[in-house]
């Protein structure tokens, strides 16, 4: 995805697959390396305590919301990530305004600017904590038609997001849903490109980096073949 720094108020690809009411659980953020500006969707506005619209995130904010046992993992992150402009994982407590702890998932990609140049990391939060999950669950959503057409694909991917996260069958779900959602391609397509994505690795005794991991999480799409 490309965005112009510039184009603030531009609704990008992943904004529009949060509107309109998805699930709570997973929202957007994008950071600038340049003025360290900070755009969150209303999802991760949430997480955090704040109603949409009512908070202009910076790092100092951030970090301030970071359990005070993760601060030193994630500012260590950020350190890195302005350093070497490369894709991340993170798995962490933040505390909302309320002094609730959230267990959240960040996985974030490079940002492109229109002429291709890196001008900052964007990706997704995914709250993990076991009072969401219990919260959340739902049974009926708009996929189970595809579940039950292709559920074996579906739940394999689920398995290995679910290995490789850390996180539980819910919000693998959501995490598959969100990407299908955000790149416009079936459940069950983008489950089952994943699924040969992750089976075509090379490896023997363990498993690839976490950053290659997370980069076939984000680019799977763009190896979905179209449906004739």
């Amino acid at each position: 995805m490309t965005s112009d720094p510039a184009a603030g108020n531009a609704e990008s690809p992943i904004e529009h697959a949060f509107a309109g009411g998805e699930a709570q659980r997973v929202g957007w953020f994008r950071f600038y390396f340049a003025d360290e500006r900070w755009e969150w969707s209303p999802q991760v506005e949430r997480m955090h305590g704040y109603e949409p619209g009512t908070v202009h995130p910076t790092t100092e904010l951030v970090l301030s919301h970071k359990h005070p046992e993760d601060y030193g993992q994630v500012a260590a992150t950020l350190l890195e990530i302005r350093r070497t402009s490369g894709a991340f994982s993170t798995r962490h407590r933040i505390i909302d305004v309320a002094g609730d702890v959230h267990h959240v998932v960040v996985v974030g990609d490079q940002l492109f600017d229109d002429n291709g140049a890196i001008v900052g990391t964007h990706g997704f939060y995914v709250d993990v904590s076991p009072s969401i999950a219990q919260a959340q669950e739902q049974a009926v959503t708009e996929v189970v038609a595809e579940i039950a057409e292709a559920r074996g694909a579906i739940e394999q991917a689920k398995g290995m997001l679910m290995l490789i996260y850390r996180i539980s069958a819910d919000a693998a779900f959501d995490l598959l849903k969100w990407r299908s959602q955000e790149t416009n391609i079936k459940l069950r397509v983008l489950a089952e490109q994943l699924v040969k994505d992750f089976l075509d690795l090379d490896y023997t005794d363990t498993l690839p980096s976490r950053a290659i991991l997370d980069r076939l999480l984000l680019t799977a799409h763009l190896r979905v073949r179209p449906e004739v």
